[in-house]
């Protein structure tokens, strides 16, 4: 039985992709909305570095707890509706955000919410990708999607630090709710109905069961240590590098910090490209490249100059959005045919939870360490990580 897949070259195929990038714009630029601000909420709320960034590690850590209930009572939804409600609902938490002006509790209450509710866009996504899309083109495809996590970053971070130096943080955050609230209302005209979703009716014994079947996987296990582990050096890297930018010998403005945040754009390019390598050439050694290119970018970071500090930051961006671009489609290879979703679900789990955890106590290497500190912390992750991929082919399944 021939499957009705959406292909390279129609008219069908240029909408889902520009819409599944869309979505990614807005999950990742409402998810990461406070990252630039970090340093001001510290001096606002007289906490320190560590504390303010829980603004982005509990939405985080919000979203990786809620994936798997998401993609297993979904199965039976229309995969369509609950992202697009995920991204609207995010938006108008938002523009909520922008109007807390004194209370450091409620805001990261919220933040918390605007991840918990984000869970219904990025493991489904992923999903409707491997269910909709034929196989040959999967790669290509997810580095569309993760370039779209690429753009959206630049973008609200980049918005939101230019607009927090002129007017306020809160303006900010509320303009970049309202411009996400727009972009949802395109992803719910432009993206069709997924087709191939596999319904199963929802018991716990199932979920226990894929669970266990996914866990037991030990390839699939590699892969989520590694999403862990880069995702926690990646975020660690951009929640605090403004701190020492934004103090002797440089001394850089809100604004100038936020257009460091164009870096980003290397990430657009880095996921499709090696996407496309990946597909020609195979994911280990692709992926590998990728994870070098980050640790050769994160130890640059170190040299004093500036425009190698730069530099550095490109290189370490280019290799981390190569890399998940990569991993995020090889999910889909290895994991059961009716358990694409929940494994999709695991990964991002552990991306997510490397994120909010490893994020979070970055901010503890820079009180005590300085920025050496937290390059050391995160080059040990990322070597870490390329270990998990020189293991992917030669583990076999747990019993």
């Amino acid at each position: 039985m021939k499957v009705n897949y959406i292909e390279p070259g129609g008219k069908s195929f240029k909408m889902t992709i520009l819409a599944l990038f869309l979505g990614s714009f807005v999950t990742f630029a409402d998810l990461y909305s406070t990252q630039p601000v970090i340093p001001v909420f510290a001096k606002q709320f007289g906490v320190s570095p560590a504390m303010a960034s829980l603004s982005l590690s509990f939405a985080t850590g919000a979203l990786a707890i809620c994936l798997l209930l998401v993609s297993f009572f979904s199965e039976n939804i229309d995969r369509k509706k609950i992202m697009a409600t995920a991204l609207s609902l995010s938006a108008i938490l938002s523009i909520c955000v922008s109007f807390i002006q004194d209370d450091l509790f409620i805001l990261i209450t919220i933040r918390a919410i605007q991840g918990a509710v984000l869970a219904g866009f990025p493991a489904i996504a992923m999903a409707y990708i491997n269910e909709e899309f034929h196989p040959k083109s999967l790669g290509y495809v997810m580095g569309i999607y993760v370039s779209g996590s690429s753009i959206g970053g630049l973008a609200g971070r980049l918005i939101v630090g230019v607009l927090t130096d002129h007017f306020s943080w809160n303006i900010a955050i509320g303009s970049l709710g309202a411009l996400s609230l727009l972009i949802s209302l395109f992803f719910w005209w432009m993206l069709p109905a997924s087709k191939h979703a596999s319904h199963n009716k929802v018991s716990l014994s199932r979920i226990k069961a894929s669970l266990i079947n996914n866990l037991r996987n030990g390839r699939l296990v590699l892969i989520f240590s590694m999403a862990f582990l880069l995702m926690g050096s990646f975020v660690t890297v951009y929640n605090f590098v403004g701190i020492p930018l934004m103090g002797p010998p440089y001394h850089l403005s809100q604004t100038l910090i936020g257009f460091i945040f164009i870096i980003y754009l290397v990430g657009t390019f880095s996921s499709t490209w090696m996407g496309r390598l990946a597909d020609q050439y195979g994911r280990k050694g692709v992926l590998l490249s990728g994870i070098a290119i980050m640790l050769l970018g994160a130890l640059l970071t170190l040299v004093s100059p500036l425009l190698l500090k730069i530099i550095g930051l490109a290189l370490f961006t280019f290799g981390f959005f190569g890399a998940h671009s990569i991993a995020s489609s090889w999910i889909g290879r290895l994991a059961e045919k009716n358990e694409k979703a929940q494994a999709s679900s695991l990964y991002l789990l552990f991306y997510y939870a490397g994120s909010s955890v490893v994020g979070a106590s970055g901010g503890l290497f820079l009180m005590k360490f300085g920025w050496v500190g937290v390059i050391s912390a995160v080059s040990i992750l990322i070597v870490l990580a390329a270990f998990c991929v020189i293991k992917v082919e030669k583990v076999k399944n747990i019993t």
